[in-house]
């Protein structure tokens, strides 16, 4: 989902080549990939912003419908099958193994993760970043935790000691 952040200046998108799929997934990618992964990330911040009750512009296009009807679709791509290893040191371990291009493969996992996630005890974790600009959504994993990253923590702290100082001209 969060292949979409913001910076100072603009929201950047790191899936707007075929180059920049590639650069993410670390595997080879075509257009086709490019838009099936568009089409998931699409759906992930809808469900996401569904979730959370994002209330962000960014979050306000959303249709629960298509989004779930996305991540099924993605999820059933490449179809996967627990596989029983032995390693060197003869401890079994599990293995997932998976059929398709690395690319389906890869788009597969994320949404049967995304699936998880919405549906797992993590969900209630999960928040949208409401730091000035931000476009981001986090799993909320200590109590205390307010925002994405520190870098937003610090631009909110920033904003609110601007504003004190401000309004004691």
């Amino acid at each position: 989902m969060n292949t979409i952040w913001a910076s100072r200046s603009r929201v950047n998108d790191d899936l707007t080549t075929v180059g920049g799929l590639a650069d993410f997934l670390g595997l080879p990618a075509d257009e086709a990939d490019l838009a099936a992964f568009r089409a998931l990330r699409q759906a992930l911040r809808d469900l996401a912003g569904v979730l959370t009750g994002d209330t962000r512009a960014v979050a306000q296009e959303r249709d629960l419908h298509r989004a779930v009807t996305e991540v099924n679709l993605a999820a059933k791509r490449a179809r996967e099958w627990p596989r029983l290893v032995v390693e060197n040191d003869g401890k079994l371990v599990r293995h997932n193994e998976s059929e398709g291009a690395p690319a389906t493969q890869a788009l597969a996992s994320i949404a049967a993760e995304a699936v998880e996630l919405f549906t797992g005890e993590s969900s209630v974790l999960l928040r949208a970043c409401y730091a000035p600009g931000c476009v981001l959504y986090f799993v909320k994993d200590h109590p205390r935790r307010e925002w994405c990253s520190p870098v937003c923590g610090n631009r909110v702290r920033a904003a609110r000691h601007y504003r004190r100082n401000r309004a004691g001209e």
